[in-house]
């Protein structure tokens, strides 16, 4: 297959490589040219373009087959957000309407769900997001979906949990730096998910993934806060980070939830399954790594 990958970074470029292992020809979206290096080291074609600029969508080298969204808001707030995942979709729907493609794949993120009970939620359950950035990222999965059904665009959605893995995983990282706080009472639920596995659950979408359909991209077993510091605690040999304050507390809950993400259908439906089923054996896998 011809595939690309567009916003080919820290997810992007090792499914790009996985891809490339399998025998497909993969080209890498990014909107400058910084970093082709590693890219060619990957075997992947190196391609600048931009989401939001819809004529240099129209100059890539295509047609493809297979098409990945890994696109990242890099950190910005509401309107970038806006610009490059609803009218960043927009525009890439209006260039791959009509073509040769097969695939698209879209990730999401698990934060759809404004969920704060502590229960499951599936792929069905309610999507009432709380933050502007939630809201607009249900906004662009609807985009898809009716994509799919109106005019038989082959769009798959991944709705991924917190990504952790090589040098990355926010509260990991505040732990080994002493700078971690333990929110609340420390009960709220973690829902997580090794880099891998996101490359692994894109690739089973890419696969066998069907046209309109969603799938939530998280681990076996969400986790306490409190246990998930009590667990770091004892294999690094460290006392548990503090309770925040009050004052902390109270700036960081809101928009804050709590809830179970369900990985049901994307095990049973896409039979894929995990290489770091929960956050044991993904983090003894980035300790070994020194990460």
């Amino acid at each position: 297959m011809r595939v690309l990958i567009v916003g080919c970074g820290y997810v992007g470029l090792p499914l790009g490589a996985e891809l490339v292992r399998r025998g497909h020809a993969v080209c890498g979206l990014r909107r400058s040219a910084d970093g082709a290096g590693e890219l060619l080291a990957a075997g992947v074609t190196p391609v600048v373009g931009d989401v939001t600029e819809p004529e240099s969508l129209r100059a890539l080298p295509g047609p493809f087959d297979w098409v990945v969204n890994t696109v990242s808001s890099s950190k910005g707030g509401a309107d970038v957000y806006r610009a490059v995942y609803v009218e960043g979709t927009r525009n890439l729907i209006a260039w791959l309407t009509g073509g040769a493609l097969q695939k698209f794949v879209h990730t999401s993120s698990t934060s759809v769900y404004g969920q704060a009970d502590g229960g499951e939620v599936t792929e069905v359950s309610e999507t009432e997001p709380r933050a502007e950035t939630g809201k607009l990222l249900v906004e662009t999965e609807n985009l898809l979906v009716a994509a799919a059904r109106e005019r038989s665009f082959p769009a798959v959605v991944l709705r991924v949990a917190g990504i952790y893995g090589p040098g990355r995983g926010h509260l990991f990282q505040q732990y080994l730096r002493d700078e971690a706080r333990i929110s609340g009472d420390g009960i709220r639920l973690l829902n997580m998910i090794h880099r891998d596995d996101v490359v692994g659950a894109a690739i089973a979408a890419l696969e066998r993934g069907e046209p309109g359909r969603i799938y939530n991209v998280a681990d076996d077993e969400p986790v306490s806060q409190l246990d998930f510091f009590r667990w770091l605690s004892v294999q690094l040999r460290k006392p548990l980070p503090p309770f925040a304050s009050a004052e902390e507390s109270a700036g960081r809950k809101r928009g804050v939830t709590n809830k179970r993400v369900s990985n049901r259908r994307l095990r049973e439906e896409l039979g894929c399954g995990l290489k770091y089923p929960t956050f044991r054996e993904g983090y003894a896998e980035e300790m070994r790594r020194g990460s």
